[in-house]
């Protein structure tokens, strides 16, 4: 039986005296692609950063390839897994080729720098997300919806076999999210890189992934196709919204 690529098992966070995820287990098998929802502050974020080993629980422990994530050291996570953030600050002014070739850091040999493999996975990376048209621009100075796609072709370049993302379309319109979106697809299905993505929007989440995973108050509340699990009472129970607005979005069938 294959190991799955990560496996949180019994997770809990605390903060404040207070549980933010509640005793979550979690799997996700290589070449899967998975969509955390929820209601804002319901623990999607946390979980991520756990899964990430951003973020140590309090209780229970997350495997990547079946050994504990927190024995490697950080440039072997980053081999493993990459991780797109919802924004993430510049310190400094940086080109946009040269944000994109951070994701090569961890497979660079220790004082040689970058190879021509690894310039040839920046430049793919820039081509396959479309920002051949921000080449040499101060990344600080771009809009946010053209610094996310920056940080995802950073995540495409450092070609890690697992990526997890925290809202990857929050600062996108609304064909920026759909192409951000069908790129994920891609990387999914052509790569074979396995996903998992936090999402507020619904309709997305519906129509590009095959598994949905609902957490609410700190705890997983469904997690299957999103066919059998965005019924039109958990729609309005746990996102207070009509169930016509998301299947018009996604082509859910009602249940």
């Amino acid at each position: 039986m294959i190991a799955p690529a990560l496996f949180a098992d019994g997770v809990t966070v605390e903060a404040r005296e207070r549980a933010i995820l509640r005793d979550v287990s979690f799997s996700l098998d290589h070449g899967e692609r998975v969509a955390l929802i929820g209601p804002n502050g319901a623990g999607k974020s946390t979980l991520l950063r756990v899964l990430a080993g951003i973020l140590r629980p309090a209780a229970g422990r997350v495997l990547l390839d079946d050994v504990p994530i927190a024995t490697f050291d950080r440039s072997e996570v980053a081999k493993r897994l990459a991780v797109v953030p919802q924004q993430t600050a510049l310190p400094f002014s940086m080109r946009v080729e040269e944000v994109v070739a951070l994701g090569r850091l961890p497979h660079e040999a220790a004082l040689r720098g970058a190879r021509p493999s690894d310039r040839a996975a920046v430049a793919a990376a820039i081509d396959r997300v479309g920002l051949g048209h921000l080449m040499g621009r101060d990344a600080r100075e771009l809009s946010l919806g053209e610094r996310q796609l920056v940080l995802l072709a950073l995540a495409v370049a450092q070609a890690a076999p697992v990526l997890l993302l925290d809202e990857p379309t929050v600062h996108l319109d609304l064909r920026h999210q759909v192409e951000a979106m069908e790129l994920l697809c891609d990387l999914n299905e052509r790569d074979g890189t396995a996903l998992v993505a936090v999402l507020h929007d619904l309709g997305l989440a519906a129509h590009f992934f095959p598994r949905l995973v609902i957490i609410e108050h700190g705890r997983i509340i469904a997690d299957g196709p999103p066919a059998e699990i965005l019924t039109d009472e958990r729609i309005r129970e746990t996102f207070g919204v009509e169930p016509a607005l998301v299947r018009l979005a996604a082509g859910v069938n009602g249940g």
